[in-house]
């Protein structure tokens, strides 16, 4: 099982979402307060379930007209083409983020590392 491994410091509160092997398979954005970043850690174990797939990489893509309002998963390609995730709230709010893979596998990989292990994961303050 994973934990959710929450961080405070001066600029405000974070989280990142662990795997069970302590591989970090999410990260958040910066919160201004801790019980928003609790709020955000809730909003990943709800959405993750719920998240549907958007892959931004394939041949067909056609991106969607107007704001999507619900949660998904979006595989994308970064600046230097490897391959990405993020979890976007059905608000269109990005709530996690992963890191970056060589391989679309790899990738899809993370999202099902995330699926699994965002609802029952506890959290640690560090």
């Amino acid at each position: 099982m994973g934990k959710f491994v929450m961080k405070t410091n001066e600029k405000g509160s974070r989280f990142v979402l662990k795997a069970g092997n302590g591989e970090i398979i999410g990260v958040s954005e910066t919160y201004s307060s801790e019980s928003a970043c609790k709020n955000g850690i809730e909003s990943v174990r709800k959405n993750a379930v719920a998240a549907t797939l958007e892959d931004q990489t394939a041949a067909d893509y056609v991106a969607p007209k107007g704001l999507v309002l619900k949660p998904r998963f979006e595989v994308y390609k970064d600046k230097a083409g490897e391959f990405r995730f993020r979890l976007k709230a059905g608000n269109g709010e990005i709530i996690l983020t992963g890191e970056s893979y060589k391989a679309k596998a790899g990738c899809l990989k993370g999202i099902e590392s995330i699926r699994n292990n965002a609802p029952e994961s506890p959290v640690v303050a560090e």
